[in-house]
């Protein structure tokens, strides 16, 4: 059972459906291989979902924390780039994280863009587990980088 954890500011993705190697609009192999799936985006946040897979659980069989801080730096990214998804990327600074407790099953990341200046932006998020159960927590700050589209 999937557990609805989003907070009511955060509006449906436009982009639904997309295909498991895309992100909010955008390429990313990275999501197809870590089972992320883009699920709201927009008003400075953003909400991200990573679908357990055994082969990224730790020795106890929990999601590995490196699993759950790419979970963080993805979220915190979509946040950041929430005003205009498919127009912007982003690269990270830098990004802090806090283990709480254990993860198991999906885990779900939601995350807020506190600031958004014209080249760097500070976000902030957390992970909780599909029984609402608070996992880990971050900042971080990133760089926002225009896309141009690529001649044909």
């Amino acid at each position: 059972m999937k557990t609805q954890i989003t907070p009511p500011d955060i509006p449906p993705s436009p982009f639904a459906g997309e295909a498991p190697d895309m992100f909010f609009g955008l390429p990313m192999a990275m999501a197809r291989a870590m089972a992320l799936r883009g699920e709201r985006i927009g008003h400075n946040m953003a909400q991200v979902r990573m679908g357990f897979q055994p082969d990224q659980a730790n020795s106890r069989g929990e999601v590995h924390g490196g699993s759950i801080a790419t979970l963080l730096d993805c979220a915190l990214a979509a946040a950041v780039r929430s005003h205009d998804p498919a127009a912007y990327g982003v690269a990270t600074i830098d990004l802090t994280l806090h283990f709480v407790s254990a993860g198991s099953g999906d885990l779900v990341a939601t995350a807020h863009c506190e600031r958004r200046g014209r080249s760097i932006s500070f976000a902030r998020g957390e992970v909780r587990a599909e029984d609402g159960s608070l996992v880990a927590l971050a900042t971080g700050s990133f760089k926002l980088i225009a896309r141009h589209p690529r001649p044909a």
